[in-house]
């Protein structure tokens, strides 16, 4: 099984050999995920000491824990499953993305179809109100069927009294040619007698008799007049509604195509604040990028100065506990041998005095520093056979007095090395007072021997402030950056809702707009349908009206010939009685 492990050393005291071991951190499924490995789990490998301590390494261990193959660095491998980790949060990410794109879609469909539903309800409102006009429109219909029953029968009625009128014209003729053939007789014969004068009164007065009347004929036709032009009015006032409705119309659809070139102009408007929205961003992104590299710059300087203080603190360690390892001190050994030798060893005197109190302050603090260790150890053993419950407080516990423990151990770091210090100065005075008194000292070679820590340390402790200073410049510049950023992007997430709001106001306004174009064309198809069925209706009006003014000519022609008819008879009348009063027929 595939483990991630990290390269631990243990150093036995200075400049001696390490022991390399591996700390197992993660191991891989056969899902190829990874879990945490839990305690602290370590592997022997002489393999591990060449590599650095702290270096994560990739290592394939057996059921028992014995390694197969070769240790490699986990750097590669991890900048690669990094870099998969980084493109499946993008590709969720993306999803998440279109996800929302989705739940937006979903939300628009179900706006258009209550709005469908909405405009289904208002059709079918203006469907039943179609309905309704048509069932008044079909009413006048049937009336102007009735009407031109009517007219039919009127006519049929004409027709019939035009036969009639034929009739009695035929009938005239031959009366009149019969009359013409007893005036002729009358004139043949100089005179009528009474027989003849009484036939050709009987036969006048019947001529009188058989002239056709008009009279109820026209009363019937100026009925279906008045009735057509009832129907006319009534035609007109829908002819009217049907024109105001137009107008109406035609200032709504002015009205739409208004509102369809400002949408066009506030959709420019959004799309070209969209631009500069998205430009803004990728400006925003490249900050956010230069913050990110400023960000890991600091992290890695921040390592550096980590390393360089545990340095600091081992090489400090190193030259407080290791007697081959000196610190030097800047005392002026010319004066030294200037000052008087009684001076000098009161002087010798006082170091040494100080440096007991000093021995005796550090001793305590080491036999406290035993004591809390091992009050360390006491609940460390209490917890590995403590109960669940019982460890809970116990490790509460723990945490507290390791911490304490730390604090003192850190705290006598410093202390040993003003020891040290302390020890080197009473060395350097006692070996001039011990060679001004002539003794012998047998421990010089040692100290000559010795290493000399101080230049490291001071060189250390400077790259130190050096490294803190560039962090300090640093971390201003990344505050900087954090302060742009937060402004571009509390800028951006305004003008991102502003962009917000009007595209809602945008989408709103397009909805009316579709709304509007909707009902303009609904009403515009029911002016056409209304105007449909009117046109019909006038055009049979027309035609009656047209069918009734032939009849109404038709009537006059009749009227005018019954005039002339009986015109005709009262001449002949007065013909007769003029021939009867004549001086021949009162002879005869």
């Amino acid at each position: 099984m595939l483990y991630l492990a990290e390269v631990q050393k243990q150093k036995s005291g200075f400049m001696s050999s390490s022991k390399a071991e591996l700390k197992l951190l993660a191991c891989q499924r056969t899902d190829q995920s990874w879990s945490a490995v839990q305690g602290d789990e370590i592997v022997a490998s002489d393999e591990a000491n060449n590599f650095n301590g702290g270096s994560l390494v990739l290592v394939n261990l057996g059921g028992n824990r014995q390694i197969q193959g070769e240790i490699e660095l986990a750097g590669g491998r991890l900048v690669s499953m990094l870099q998969n980790f980084s493109r499946l949060l993008e590709k969720s990410k993306t999803q998440e993305e279109e996800i929302e794109q989705w739940k937006q879609s979903l939300t628009y469909q179900s706006q258009e179809l209550n709005r469908r539903e909405m405009e289904m309800e208002a059709r079918l409102e203006q469907m039943q109100t179609m309905e309704e006009d048509f069932e008044r429109l079909e009413q006048q219909r049937q009336e102007l069927d009735g009407t031109q029953e009517e007219i039919a029968r009127l006519h049929e009625e004409i027709e019939r009294n035009r036969q009639e009128l034929e009739g009695a014209w035929e009938h005239l003729r031959g009366e009149q040619r019969r009359f013409d053939e007893l005036k002729e007789d009358v004139q043949s014969s100089a005179g009528l007698n009474g027989e003849q004068s009484t036939k050709i009164q009987e036969l006048l007065d019947r001529l009188s008799s058989a002239v056709a009347p008009t009279d109820a004929v026209r009363e019937q036709l100026n009925l279906a007049f008045n009735a057509l032009d009832e129907q006319q009015s009534t035609l007109n006032g829908h002819w009217q509604q049907l024109e105001q409705q137009q107008n109406e119309a035609a200032q709504l659809q002015a009205t739409v195509d208004q509102q369809g070139e400002e949408i066009q102009r506030r959709s420019s408007e959004v799309q070209q604040t969209q631009a500069s929205l998205e430009q803004a961003k990728t400006e925003l992104r490249v900050q956010e990028n230069a913050l990110g590299m400023k960000q890991e710059s600091a992290h890695l300087l921040n390592l550096q100065l980590q390393n360089k203080e545990e340095l600091y603190q081992e090489l400090t360690r190193l030259a407080t506990t290791s007697a081959d390892v000196r610190l030097s001190q800047k005392v002026d050994l010319e004066a030294l041998e200037k000052m008087p030798l009684g001076e000098l060893q009161e002087l010798v005197q006082n170091l040494q005095q100080d440096l007991e109190k000093v021995v005796r302050f550090v001793n305590d603090q080491e036999e406290e520093l035993t004591f809390q260790r091992q009050a360390v150890e006491e609940i460390q053993a209490k917890i590995d056979q403590a109960s669940e419950y019982d460890r809970i407080s116990l490790e509460t516990e723990f945490a507290e007095e390791q911490d304490c423990y730390q604090m003192l151990d850190e705290t006598l770091v410093g202390q040993r090395r003003n020891l040290r210090e302390r020890e080197e100065v009473l060395n350097q005075h006692l070996h001039v007072l011990r060679r001004r008194q002539g003794i012998a000292e047998s421990s010089a070679p040692n100290n000559q021997k010795s290493i000399d820590l101080e230049p490291v340390l001071s060189q250390v402790e400077a790259q130190r402030q050096q490294q803190i200073e560039d962090i300090g410049s640093l971390e201003r510049e990344i505050e900087q950056m954090r302060s742009s950023i937060q402004q571009a992007q509390e800028m951006i997430n305004q003008q991102a809702a502003e962009q917000e709001t009007k595209r809602n106001e945008l989408q709103t306004l397009e909805q009316e707009w579709q709304n509007q174009r909707t009902a303009i064309a609904e009403r515009w198809g029911k002016i056409n349908l209304y105007q449909e069925m009117l046109q019909p209706v006038q055009d049979h009006l027309n035609a009656m009206q047209q069918k009734l003014e032939a009849i109404t000519e038709a009537l006059n022609r009749i009227q005018e010939t019954g005039d002339y008819q009986l015109t005709a008879i009262a001449e002949m009348r007065q013909t007769i009685n003029s021939a009867i009063q004549s001086p021949e027929f009162a002879a005869s």
